[in-house]
């Protein structure tokens, strides 16, 4: 039985909690939250204990999950891996470069398993794929949100964009060439649109947009690659592929011939792959669980939550820059 204990009880660690509580294999030793109406909530809800001392819940786990603010990541995750336990962390894996830098040598150090709470990876529509390359040379991606104060502690780039940087590096897998970004706060203190550019040293252009004052939720990439366009919702867990292919081969139900300007024939073929219905975050939460009982490794190490942050802090620095030359223009 894995023993788990779980920093942080607020919107998002309640959902972790529940969840936690219904994976086969695993036992709930109690949170640590400091506020106290938080706690309260929490135990009333789930009938879970409250550790009043960080430190005391570390050592009675084999694995601490982190859902606190991102102020926060780095002092609970060094004190998680300084005791040599596993530690799964929220995205984004800490507030600054230098503090993720530092957790992940400090996980290549102890040799535990680090989880970085990228939870896209496990959208069923993105899954729906197959476990076959990709290969893009263009993606385009709308990332659109309702207002929400919750999360405005940190730049839309941080809070919400960083989901598409991570499932674009994981698709593209080439070091990036270049950077660009413009972006705006409109109400919050922080960034709260943006859309950049990133070109990729095999040639890949992504153009990534990203709002949380939308009127209506988007959650939508579309992967263009030379024989074919990949459309995914995210959002509604639908995907598309559309891919033109030679006369004569295997037609499907929805294919449907086409005669190119050259005189040429093809054919069009639509297939719209089985989304299976599952629980993203459950599905993390499991797999992080399972990856210490079976020794085995993450599905999303702390190396890939550092690589999307280094891309975010590439574009709020170009965003900033941005901002600053429209400034001395006015």
């Amino acid at each position: 039985m894995l023993q788990i204990g779980l920093f942080g009880t607020g919107h998002l660690g309640k959902i972790h909690l529940q969840q936690w509580l219904e994976i086969p294999g695993v036992q709930v030793v109690g949170f640590y939250d400091p506020d106290d109406t938080q706690a309260a909530t929490t135990i009333a809800t789930y009938q879970v204990p409250r550790y009043t001392d960080a430190d005391a819940l570390i050592r009675a786990c084999d694995a601490i999950d982190i859902v606190t603010p991102t102020t926060t990541h780095h002092q609970l995750a060094l004190q998680v891996l300084q005791a040599h336990k596993h530690v799964f962390i929220e995205k984004p894996l800490a507030q600054s470069l230098e503090e993720a830098r530092e957790i992940v040598d400090l996980v290549a150090q102890t040799g535990v398993k680090c989880q970085i709470g990228h939870v896209e990876r496990y959208n069923p529509a993105l899954l729906a794929l197959g476990p076959d390359p990709v290969q893009p040379v263009f993606i385009e991606s709308h990332r659109l949100a309702q207002f929400n104060p919750r999360g405005t502690d940190v730049s839309v780039i941080l809070d919400l964009m960083i989901h598409d940087l991570d499932i674009v590096l994981h698709l593209v897998k080439s070091p990036v060439k270049a950077v660009s970004a413009s972006g705006v706060a409109v109400v919050s203190q922080t960034v709260d649109i943006v859309s950049a550019r990133i070109e990729f040293e095999n040639g890949c252009v992504a153009n990534l947009t990203t709002s949380r004052i939308s009127l209506k939720k988007m959650r939508k990439m579309r992967l263009f690659r030379k024989d074919a366009y990949i459309g995914i919702d995210f959002l509604d867990k639908k995907t598309e592929v559309i891919q033109m292919k030679q006369p004569g081969a295997v037609a499907g139900m929805m294919d449907f011939p086409i005669d190119l300007p050259s005189g040429e024939s093809r054919i069009i073929s639509v297939q719209m792959p089985a989304v299976q219905p599952s629980n993203a975050i459950r599905d993390e939460l499991a797999d992080f669980a399972a990856a210490i009982l079976q020794d085995r490794p993450v599905k999303v190490p702390a190396t890939d939550g550092l690589a999307a942050m280094e891309i975010a802090h590439q574009i709020l620095a170009q965003v900033d820059l941005h901002l600053a030359q429209q400034t001395l223009l006015a």
